[in-house]
């Protein structure tokens, strides 16, 4: 650092200033600190600054094994959303959620002396997992509903699937039926609730749900059984791979989307808009997931008062070609 100040001429201070992002600094001035860097190749010892500060400057995220496009868009969203702010993420990745793997996880990252965690939990196991973590370190939930005892950030997938359901309601559709998600996953229990809900308030008949595993083998295997039900003509799907196999499914038993069977999804992966038909979806927004996830957990770092904090993102709904109005008997 003194060695970038000198060629700088300016203060080793400055030159902390300017790499701590201080806003108070001209611009000329801290033109020639970031210059002087360049030049230098300058890299600041982390471990030195870890060592004044007392902190790393590192968070740590516990996720799960998963490709799945939800999970895996909320890492990404926090990674980026924890660069911006100024923080290295270390991951570990868990292939089960239950109590014993999340506390293990956490103890791992404290012990990398991470400054505060992220524990993504979409199941009800890694919920009771997170009620029941013992650690001294900040801990944020993201995707867990609303049962765990630390601040927690996640998509309003209730309410993402009211709108749907009664968008579907709105064209004129008798009633809507559900292909929904593995019974233990939290996102499925919200959106299936979203949908009931929907269908008992507009006095709707309430059809027997079939159910996925969020692929679209799934989709497409619940797909061939819908097919055979002339009765259906509307179909939200908890999640876009789930509606993907449904679609195969309804074209190869002749009942063409939307002019004999609408289909919603959830998600809006980036595939969804390229779909045959377009889907119809309700998006989510990682990125902003992300960085609500992490603005909790830098309160919480700074010693601001969030206890509690429960923080409930709206999704709103893609109308793409793949819904359409009931057909007439």
């Amino acid at each position: 650092m003194a060695d970038v100040a000198k060629l700088a001429g300016v203060s080793h201070q400055t030159v902390s200033r300017v790499l701590n992002g201080a806003p108070h600094v001209r611009s000329q001035t801290r033109e020639r600190v970031l210059a002087a860097i360049r030049e230098l190749d300058y890299r600041p010892n982390s471990a030195a600054r870890a060592l004044v500060t007392r902190r790393s400057q590192t968070l740590g995220v516990v996720s799960f094994d998963s490709t799945l496009y939800g999970p895996a868009s909320m890492l990404d969203g926090i990674e980026r959303a924890a660069r911006s702010a100024g923080y290295f993420v270390s991951v570990t990745s868990l292939r089960s959620l239950d109590g014993r793997s999340v506390q293990e996880a956490v103890d791992r990252l404290r012990d990398q002396g991470v400054d505060g965690v992220v524990v993504i939990a979409p199941q009800t196991s890694a919920v009771s997992a997170v009620g029941r973590l013992s650690t001294s370190v900040p801990v944020v939930a993201v995707g867990s509903g609303d049962q765990t005892r630390v601040p927690m950030v996640s998509v309003g997938n209730r309410a993402g699937a009211q709108t749907a359901t009664r968008h579907l309601l709105d064209l004129g559709h008798r009633t809507v039926h559900h292909l929904a998600g593995p019974a233990n996953w939290l996102e499925s229990q919200d959106r299936e609730q979203g949908w009931r809900q929907t269908l008992q308030a507009a006095g709707a008949p309430v059809p027997a749900v079939e159910r996925g595993d969020w692929s679209a083998r799934s989709g497409y295997q619940a797909g061939l059984r819908i097919a055979e039900q002339a009765a259906v003509t509307a179909v939200f799907c908890a999640n876009d791979h789930m509606a993907l196999g449904l679609l195969r499914a309804l074209h190869e038993a002749g009942r063409p989307v939307p002019d004999d069977i609408s289909v919603t999804g959830f998600d809006d992966i980036p595939e969804a808009a390229y779909f045959i038909p377009p889907l119809t979806t309700v998006r989510q927004d990682f990125p902003e997931l992300g960085r609500r996830a992490l603005e909790l957990l830098v309160e919480q770092l700074e010693n601001q008062p969030t206890p509690h904090t429960q923080l409930h993102l709206t999704p709103e709904i893609v109308l793409r070609r793949s819904v359409g109005p009931a057909k007439r008997p």
